[in-house]
């Protein structure tokens, strides 16, 4: 059994649905964490909008602030977790903590995809960690596995599906044949999507993990500013029953590839293969896809979200810092951010295959004006296929390249626009090719 030589004071800023789930599982499993790492965890400073929410939780009244700054100045506090996300007053949490010697665990991607190198350089002045498990997937353990168990690799490719909203719209529109908008109205219903769904359903929440863990993964700076960001609202029940015909599968997928080129990094719907393990991954569950150059394809599956499971993503986090800390040895102390080691690419550098769906005119010709405007642009059509519900003025038709290049699509597309046969420019969906990601992959 390990001792502890003193308690670890711990001080929560946010007792939301995160927050609350760290406080319960500190309080269920205190004993053991004492029992197994020697780490007597104590809340001594809580802070919320309402003491009615810290009552609630048993975290006790003289514990209790409604300002953060009480949490970050009180002495007994050893580590401060933030968990009210967005950048302010995030951010001066952060610079106040680290100024008082504490050093902060956290679940906010938004501010670390976009600022972790001012941060972490101010963490390492003062001596000090960031410690970010739950900020990428949630309750996947994917940060601590690309800082600690794969760096014997260079890993090349980071793909996965990060954000469970889009996952379970895009899931339910697969399996009930429904379209976007009545789908985000039942998941607001129910909870799976906020009010306002534009950081899920633009793609910007999952931009900002696969910076962060694009950043540990390739050593580099990647800030969520740097990923290219398409969001599913284009996306119809019709694009889903042609992909499925197909063989294939359509997921808001967040991808960082290491290339000679540079980092390709972009978060967007892609089609991809039925076959391939994320297709599987459905509803509101997340996984992220790593192929390491030694040990090759690997995946990691979980919740991305939600109190318990994030949660234990926050506790892990604690619990590594308090093994030093409750026996008066300090953690190493923040490494130097990452510079800007490689360059990023363009998105308009991707060469991959497309799916392109076209509304135009049902009349003799309009094929050929729509083909030729490819062909200016350097498209090689592989299929044509004209879809069933149409009118007599109109019909739907999609369009599947051979392999070209994003800049030559996007000119395509500006060429269309002044064809007369064009009513309506539909759905534009990369074919993401699986197979590359693992390019590099030494031979056993």
């Amino acid at each position: 059994m390990n001792e502890a030589t003193r308690s670890v004071g711990i001080g929560i800023v946010g007792l939301g649905t995160v927050g609350g789930g760290v406080v319960r599982l500190i309080q269920k499993h205190h004993d053991d964490y004492v029992a197994a790492y020697g780490a007597d965890l104590r809340i001594v400073r809580a802070c919320a909008l309402e003491q009615s929410r810290a009552e609630e939780l048993g975290t006790g009244a003289e514990a209790f602030t409604t300002d953060w700054h009480d949490v970050v100045s009180d002495p007994a506090v050893d580590i401060v977790i933030e968990l009210i996300g967005g950048e302010h007053p995030a951010t001066e949490i952060f610079e106040s903590a680290f100024a008082a010697g504490k050093h902060v665990v956290t679940a906010n991607k938004a501010l670390l995809g976009r600022h972790v190198e001012a941060l972490g350089a101010k963490a390492a002045a003062a001596g000090v960690q960031i410690r970010c498990e739950a900020a990428a997937g949630g309750g996947i353990p994917i940060v601590g596995t690309l800082e600690h168990d794969l760096v014997g690799n260079q890993v090349l490719t980071i793909a996965g599906i990060m954000n469970g909203t889009t996952n379970y719209i895009l899931t339910r529109m697969a399996a009930e044949g429904l379209d976007y908008s009545d789908v985000l109205a039942d998941a607001q219903r129910l909870g799976y999507a906020e009010a306002d769904p534009t950081a899920d359903v633009d793609g910007f929440d999952a931009a900002s993990k696969i910076a962060i863990l694009g950043s540990i993964g390739f050593r580099t700076r990647i800030t969520t500013d740097d990923v290219y960001m398409q969001g599913i609202r284009d996306i119809t029940s019709e694009d889903i029953a042609v992909a499925r015909d197909m063989g294939y599968v359509i997921k808001l997928l967040a991808i960082a590839r290491n290339t000679d080129e540079g980092v390709d990094v972009r978060v967007h719907p892609a089609m991809i293969p039925a076959t391939h393990q994320l297709a599987a991954v459905n509803g509101a569950m997340n996984a992220v896809f790593v192929v390491g150059d030694a040990v090759g394809e690997t995946m990691f599956y979980g919740a991305g979200a939600g109190s318990f499971p994030t949660a234990s993503a926050v506790v892990g986090d604690v619990l590594s810092l308090s093994e030093h800390i409750s026996r008066g040895t300090a953690p190493m102390a923040e490494p130097e951010p990452f510079g800007r080691n490689l360059s990023i690419r363009d998105i308009e550098d991707l060469s991959t295959n497309y799916y392109i769906r076209l509304k135009v005119a049902d009349r003799v010709g309009a094929l050929a004006e729509t083909v030729d405007a490819f062909a200016s642009k350097n498209l090689s059509i592989k299929q044509v296929m004209q879809l069933d519900g149409g009118n007599e003025d109109s019909c739907s038709v999609v369009f599947l390249t051979h392999t070209c290049s994003e800049r030559d699509v996007r000119a395509a597309i500006d060429a269309l626009k002044g064809a007369s046969c064009l009513q309506k420019i539909g759905s534009v969906i990369r074919i993401e090719d699986v197979d590359a990601w693992s390019d590099g992959v030494m031979d056993n």
